[in-house]
């Protein structure tokens, strides 16, 4: 029986395995946020590859006799055939509540009155790359060593993406005007701690992973799995936009994307598309595909690129383009990327979403095994690979309306659903996760639908009669009726959870300028509004804040120019500043902007919370770090007018944004936590939890035991 199962698993996955022995061979690339192209090497790591992937054809019986004898035992302690966790990033539980009691949710009703609803406890700091490190390892992140989206360099002060860390091949030989980089990239997860479906395969037990946050690169174990948050696009960053436009008087400064001039000639535009660094050529030249635009009028146009030509339609967005960047003689370089036509008259404009890999063709490692991303985009056509894949900062920017930007997630979240589902008729018997990032954005950029106080709902055009966050929660049921449609087996155990809850972001604080007017930092010679803390006075300050989530000591011996003593001195401080900043009153409003201070090396456990930031601000509701704090940028004022899209957030005190657990059998805990669903499906399992986890097992009722029947006998 068990055999029977993974020779259908492996029926799964030789299609995929044979579609990329096929394909033409060509150099790889991984690709560094922020840090441009790093190739991974000479056309010795594609024979590698191949060779790999032909070994592994060949040994599949030994290995899949071995797992099965694992699996065979784990199975017969089991209590469960299929556990399934369906993620909905940021869905709130206050706002759950709300619209259960409006009757808005039925298939989420279900599931309450037939198993379970509670809060969910989320992680300190709440935000997402640490709370779904939290739920991924079952440990706090002083095990896991994710603390932020971003951490600081310790040699320059600078951000940093705290997740991931890429390097470029360090050798070359040169070729005239030619380079051939050999060996490979180091791409690096910063990540510690074992994921639970890690666990799982040592014991024979199958996982499908799709798109949880922080696991990229993608590690090796039993099962499938495709990247999420932090993969970034062709171009190495985290989403870089491109808007071209025949409008003189637009501002060429865009956070998040860039402006191109363009000129029309009768009804023809030309221009480039724009990829990364050529890590082929000696001169580093940028790699871009020319394009043409014919209009045709006000609302369509022609685009004629890579050879091939499309249809564009005013407000509506192509199917996924395959775009290939030549790098050299034979070598191409392979992405993916939507155009939407805005305006044809009386100016021409043109968006175009970050060049994503493109999964056909990956040009570094986005999926483990690395066919995985082949065989969904053979199965389903091409889709976002992009960790961020819904552009915000589009919407942010002005250049995406609000109906473009939710039309983008609902696709997003269409593609991410066939994956999922793929996942549950393929997996008969093991684990699958599949978080969707829809409910995080759209919760992120409407808020200030629902917020009749937001600074955003006057200086931004709405639809005041819409309800963008209302209409979210109603398509995320409608997914949820699907999916239980398909977990009706009596062994199958379904989760629903999210990661956090959300509130209003209505004002920024600026922490810098806060250090600055306590006496804590110091700016040279009263200079200002630089990134990346660049006009600090390093010699005179004691503390600084970067990223989204709290305060680092200047530390001797730990920062570069650190000054504050490392044992009792950085003690104090401490506490000194935790104790000044609980009080900050908001003087426009009258109102303490923040709830609680965490001292991190009394809040984590384990050997990473040395990398925390050494204070972890609680925010009340309303307030979050600012956009300047968060990337080095001291202002004049504390307090900053939100008046982005972005008008949500979750970056507050963790006790004021729980998030939801919903289960298809009763669950006897009164106070779960996110760290605690990846310890639950060990032992739902009946594996063994790892000492090292802090999670524990949820009181999980077994298949029968009615929701009635339990509460009676607790």
């Amino acid at each position: 029986m068990l055999a029977s199962q993974r020779s259908k698993k492996l029926k799964f996955l030789l299609p995929a395995v044979f579609f990329v022995l096929l394909l033409p061979s060509q150099a790889q690339a991984y690709i560094g946020p922020g840090a441009g192209f790093a190739v991974v090497g000479s056309f010795l790591v594609m024979f590698t590859a191949v060779l790999s992937g032909v070994l592994a054809l060949f040994t599949w019986p030994i290995r899949y006799t071995i797992r099965a004898i694992r699996g065979r035992r784990a199975f017969a302690r089991s209590r469960v055939k299929k556990f399934v966790v369906l993620g909905l990033d940021g869905m709130d539980y206050a706002l759950t509540e709300k619209f259960l009691a409006e009757g808005k949710l039925p298939n989420l009703a279900k599931l309450r009155d037939e198993g379970s609803f509670k809060p969910l406890a989320t992680t300190i700091p709440s935000v997402s790359p640490v709370a779904w490190s939290s739920f991924q390892t079952g440990s706090n992140p002083g095990k896991h060593n994710i603390f932020d989206f971003l951490t600081r360099d310790k040699q320059n002060y600078r951000p940093r993406l705290s997740s991931v860390d890429i390097r470029g091949p360090r050798r070359k030989i040169g070729l005239g005007k030619y380079q051939l980089p050999l060996g490979k990239a180091d791409i690096h997860l910063l990540r510690k701690g074992k994921p639970f479906w890690k666990t799982l395969g040592e014991h024979g037990i199958f996982s499908n992973v799709i798109r949880v946050p922080i696991t990229f690169p993608p590690e090796k174990f039993y099962g499938v799995q495709l990247s999420g948050m932090c993969v970034p696009d062709l171009r190495g960053t985290q989403g870089m936009f491109s808007f071209y436009t025949t409008r003189t008087s637009d501002n060429d400064e865009r956070t998040g994307g860039e402006n191109y001039r363009v000129t029309r000639e009768d009804d023809t535009i030309k221009a480039k598309l724009i990829g990364s660094e050529n890590p082929f050529r000696t001169d580093n030249s940028i790699l871009k595909i020319p394009f043409v635009v014919t209009i045709k009028d006000q609302s369509s146009a022609d685009i004629k690129i890579n050879g091939a030509s499309y249809k564009l339609k005013k407000d509506v967005y192509t199917e996924w383009i395959k775009v290939d960047f030549k790098a050299a003689p034979c070598i191409k370089v392979h992405g993916i990327c939507k155009f939407l036509l805005l305006s044809t008259t009386p100016e021409f404009e043109l968006y175009v979403t970050p060049v994503n890999i493109d999964p056909e063709k990956p040009a570094m490692p986005i999926a483990y095994p690395a066919v995985y991303s082949t065989y969904l985009a053979k199965r389903q056509g091409p889709f976002a690979t992009l960790g961020l894949a819904e552009d915000s900062w589009a919407l942010n920017e002005k250049v995406l309306i609000d109906e473009g930007f939710i039309q983008q997630c609902i696709n997003m979240d269409q593609e991410r659903e066939k994956m999922f589902f793929d996942s549950l008729d393929k997996v008969k018997r093991g684990l699958c996760v599949c978080v969707f990032d829809g409910t995080d954005r759209i919760q992120h950029t409407f808020w200030r639908y629902i917020d009749e106080q937001h600074p955003a709902r006057q200086q931004r055009e709405q639809d005041q009669q819409r309800n963008p966050i209302e209409e979210l929660y109603l398509r995320m049921d409608v997914l949820v009726g699907k999916t239980l449609a398909k977990c009706k087996d009596k062994d199958t155990v379904l989760m629903i959870i999210s990661d956090h809850g959300f509130n209003t972001f209505r004002y920024g604080v600026d922490l810098n300028r806060w250090l600055e007017e306590n006496g804590y930092l110091k700016v040279k010679d009263g200079l200002r509004d630089e990134k990346y803390l660049a006009t600090v006075d390093w010699s005179q300050t004691r503390a600084f804040a970067i990223g989204l989530t709290g305060i680092f000591l200047n530390v001797k011996g730990r920062e570069s120019q650190g000054i504050v003593g490392p044992g009792a001195e950085a003690a104090q401080l401490r506490e000194e500043i935790a104790a000044k900043l609980t009080k900050l009153i908001d003087p426009d409003r009258g109102q303490p902007a923040v709830k609680q201070v965490y001292n991190a090396l009394k809040v984590y456990r384990g050997p990473y919370k040395g990398e925390a930031p050494d204070l972890i601000v609680g925010y009340n509701r309303g307030y979050r770090a600012s956009w300047e704090t968060a990337i080095g940028q001291v202002t004049d004022k504390i307090f900053h007018d939100n008046t982005k899209a972005w008008s949500g957030d979750h970056c507050i005190d963790h006790t004021l944004v729980p998030g939801v657990l919903f289960c298809n059998r009763h669950i006897k805990t009164e106070k779960p936590r996110l760290m605690d669903i990846g310890p639950t499906a060990l032992d739902m399992f009946g594996v063994e939890v790892p000492k090292y986890m802090d999670g524990k097992p949820l009181t999980v009722a077994d298949a029968g035991g009615s929701k009635i029947k339990q509460q009676a006998e607790s």
